[in-house]
C-alpha cells in the first residue's frame, strides 16, 4: 500500500510538475516577444550610436525550484550518468526569466538597450546537501537611456 502512494505521488508531482513548467514557458515567450525591440548584448562598449545616453544599473533575479519528481529522475540519472535534462530547463527558464525581469527593469528607465549583460547562478538550499533544490540566477547589465527620454535616470 505504502508502494502504490509513493508512486500516486511520484505521478502527480509529475503530472503537475509538467503542467506548471509548460505555463510559465509560454508566460516567458509572450513575454519575450514583447521585449524583443529592446537590445540585450553581453558587448562591453556600446556602438556609436549610444554614446551620448545615460546609462543605469539594470537587474533581474529569479529564484526556481526543481519539483521532487526532477530531483528523482534526476538523482537516477547520476547513477548512470549523461545529460540531466531536468536541471537543464531549470537553468533554461531561470536565465530566460531573469533576463525578462531586468529588461522590465531596463523599460521602466526608457532604456533602448542593455549592455554588459552578465548572468550570476547560485544554488539556494538543497535539504542539507542532498539534491538541487532551487536556484537563483541574476541578470545585470547597463541599460542606455536616451538623454531626451521622459523619465530618463539622472
Amino acid at each position: 500500500m505504502e508502494l502504490i502512494l509513493i508512486l500516486v505521488l511520484l505521478v502527480v508531482g509529475f503530472v503537475f510538475g509538467r503542467l506548471a513548467e509548460k505555463r510559465h514557458y509560454r508566460r516567458i515567450r509572450r513575454r519575450e516577444l514583447a521585449y524583443r525591440g529592446l537590445v540585450v548584448v553581453p558587448a562591453r562598449s556600446p556602438p556609436r550610436e549610444y554614446l551620448h545616453h545615460d546609462s543605469e544599473l539594470v537587474r533581474g533575479n529569479v529564484v526556481v525550484s526543481v519539483d521532487y519528481f526532477k530531483s528523482t529522475l534526476a538523482m537516477l540519472r547520476n547513477l548512470v550518468g549523461g545529460r540531466v535534462s531536468a536541471y537543464e530547463s531549470l537553468l533554461d527558464r531561470g536565465r530566460r526569466e531573469a533576463v525578462l525581469r531586468m529588461q522590465e527593469q531596463a523599460r521602466q528607465f526608457g532604456a533602448d538597450a542593455v549592455f554588459n549583460m552578465r548572468f550570476e547562478t547560485s544554488r539556494v538550499s538543497g535539504n542539507a546537501g542532498s539534491g538541487l533544490g532551487s536556484i537563483e540566477v541574476l541578470a545585470y547589465g547597463t541599460a542606455l537611456i536616451p538623454k531626451d527620454r521622459e523619465g530618463a535616470a539622472s
